[in-house]
């Protein structure tokens, strides 16, 4: 059953992609999503097994490469991380394939997307149930060229081949960093498998290494090269560019990508590597600096995004904000809890937009819609539920997982983990006021669309709002029904047991009263302030826009991010290469190469033509200068 989980995404991929236009259409998006939906039923039983009987077990497939002491296996290591990643990518790609049938009804290609949907799966779950560095790494670059495919479905569009590159090559970028640390950890150790590296990591915390002239510490070194791989992935501030534009593919790709599969992995990375992490203060600090300033930038720039979809990525980068700095303070299971929680919800807004996009005939620009919350009734009504699951409304599941993290960086006792829970708390704040504003300017005051006549958008069928459904119950109760198994006192030691390493344990202390309700009070005080802001007195905004232009421009642009990089890296590499093309490769390698022996022999034979005149004369004097210059050569040696 074990195998299964794996085995069955990657048998509907190779069904819909390379059967597919002979079983159709319709047998094709059947089979993915049932194959899928088989797995995801494996997987809750594996959980159960887990949760109840504490099973842990190493499957091992197939072995792979064994050469020296390299010995790495095709695995399936379960345990309870695992176990949690297989429920949350199976059940949530279920759902993303049962809704694509409806969302891609009209598309020529459907065959393709469910088969890179089910593959796209199949590489995920590769990268979570790993037992060694080098599976995780086939998983995970599985999962960047999956991405590549997905968002460059609609490869006839230039700007969906743009997206598609951009993420991966900034990947490859965050990618080459994870490489440097697995090959720093196999040179260290001698093997890349979790148990064995994890064991002697306590025997070189003093060991110095010499990295770019530099002495640092193996451990640090360690940490931070999988981190930067991590940061690539989850789309962390400066790595981050390429997570908007991936809303170039279908919204069916983004709530996959953005909810339960490819973001995650970094934080699955860290959370798994805890043994190694916990040695690494330096690496600890880094991850909670970063998560926390990601979380804040994502959040600001979110405030004046206009695109329905973009608006809910800028909240999946600041949410994974959060997860990092929950495992840079040490809580790695508060991160994992709000890495469960985070992916229904977000499923759920994603789906919802998309159900919203459907209804607009894919207009996407939240400007161009409003008033049809009575057109859409169980997309508004879901949408809902997901926003106060987002923003961490009391008694939804974002609020049990959001306000843990908040509460634990603030019990971490140190400056890094009372920076990290001011700037949680704020950006809470931040994301109830986009949240709601997204809300509000969609489903709520005048109908604005002017291509589109309010009585044409209509409800989603059954097929798309059936997920929704489910995903919604997720919203609401998966923080209250797990919140006990995943950070209870209890937890570490029942649940977790060796899955994540706590070197000191975590507080058992209680912040202050204040503090426990400061999150929930903005969260709430935030709705009537955006009804007022977005409803009410919309003139309002505009007046703060106009009185602080420059600010907006700035947070509209996205701090400038793409174009710092444009100028750092685009141009100055076209202007390399460019530099190298006309100097290195025309001039002197064409120049002295080919073209060069080219010119020379095409001189010489229009030089030698002259003498082909017809005239015995010039012959015979030719004939005596070579004979003259062959008696020279021959009396000179």
């Amino acid at each position: 059953m074990e195998i299964s989980i794996i085995a069955l995404p990657l048998i509907a991929s190779i069904i819909s992609g390379f059967f597919g236009k002979f079983i159709g259409d319709r047998n094709s998006e059947i089979v993915t999503s049932l194959l899928v939906a088989i797995s995801a039923i494996f997987s809750v039983i594996v959980f159960y097994e887990v949760m109840v009987n504490q099973y842990e077990d190493n499957i091992i497939i197939a072995t792979w490469i064994n050469s020296g002491s390299l010995d790495v296996n095709w695995s399936m290591k379960i345990d309870a991380l695992s176990s949690v990643m297989l429920v949350v990518v199976t059940s949530v790609s279920a759902l993303v394939h049962v809704y694509s049938i409806g969302y891609m009804s009209h598309d020529p290609h459907k065959p393709r997307f469910m088969a890179y949907l089910s593959l796209f799966t199949f590489a995920m779950l590769m990268l979570v149930t790993s037992d060694n560095f080098i599976q995780l790494f086939f998983g995970w670059e599985g999962v960047g060229l999956c991405s590549y495919f997905l968002i460059g479905f609609w490869f006839k569009k230039e700007t969906a081949n743009a997206a598609a590159i951009k993420a991966f090559v900034v990947n490859r970028v965050g990618d080459f960093g994870f490489a440097l640390g697995i090959f720093l950890i196999f040179y260290l150790f001698g093997t890349v498998n979790y148990s064995e590296v994890f064991e002697q990591i306590p025997t070189i915390t003093d060991r110095e290494l010499v990295f770019l002239g530099i002495e640092v510490n193996a451990i640090n070194l360690i940490c931070i090269l999988l981190f930067v791989g991590a940061m690539g992935k989850s789309a962390q501030i400066l790595l981050h560019t390429w997570l908007p534009d991936a809303m170039e593919g279908p919204t069916p790709v983004s709530a996959l990508i953005h909810a339960a599969t490819m973001v995650t992995a970094g934080v699955f990375l860290v959370v798994r590597c805890s043994p190694i992490y916990e040695y690494s203060e330096l690496a600890l600090n880094i991850i909670t600096i970063v998560g926390m300033s990601t979380a804040f930038f994502a959040a600001t720039v979110a405030l004046v995004q206009n695109d329905i979809k973009k608006i809910i990525a800028y909240s999946t980068c600041s949410q994974l904000g959060y997860m990092f700095f929950a495992a840079g303070v040490g809580a790695y299971n508060v991160a994992m809890f709000h890495l469960f929680t985070h992916a229904f919800f977000k499923a759920l807004l994603f789906l919802g937009s998309g159900s919203v996009i459907h209804a607009f005939k894919d207009e996407q620009n939240i400007n161009n819609m409003g008033g049809v919350w009575k057109k859409l009734p169980y997309t508004y009504a879901l949408m809902i539920i997901g926003t106060l699951a987002l923003t961490g409304f009391p008694l939804l599941s974002g609020f049990y997982s959001k306000d843990a993290i908040i509460e634990f960086a603030y019990l971490r006792g140190n400056t890094t983990g009372f920076y990290a829970a001011g700037i949680g708390i704020f950006t809470a704040f931040l994301t109830s006021i986009y949240s709601w504003r997204l809300m509000f300017k969609t489903f709520h005051g005048q109908y604005n669309n002017k291509n589109i006549k309010i009585e044409e958008t209509h409800e989603s069928p059954l097929v798309m709002i059936v997920p929704l459904i489910l995903l919604s119950i997720g919203a609401v109760f998966a923080g209250y029904a797990f919140k006990e198994l995943f950070i209870g006192y209890a937890a570490a030691n029942n649940f977790w047991k060796e899955s994540i390493f706590f070197l000191e344990p975590l507080s058992n202390d209680h912040p202050p009263f204040w503090f426990l309700i400061l999150t929930p009070t903005l969260v709430i005080l935030s709705i009537p302030i955006a009804y007022y802001l977005f409803v009410k007195n919309k003139r309002l905004p505009e007046q703060i826009v106009k009185i602080n232009k420059p600010l907006y421009n700035f947070l509209l642009n996205k701090w400038y991010f793409d174009e710092l990089y444009d100028v750092l890296f685009v141009r100055s590499s076209k202007k390399i290469g460019l530099f190298l093309w006309k100097f290195f490769d025309l001039k002197i390698i064409d120049g002295f190469g080919p073209d060069g022996i080219s010119t020379i022999i095409k001189k010489f034979s229009i030089k030698a033509n002259k003498f082909q005149s017809g005239f015995i004369y010039q012959y015979a004097f030719v004939m005596l200068l070579g004979f003259s210059a062959l008696l020279t050569f021959l009396i000179v040696k």
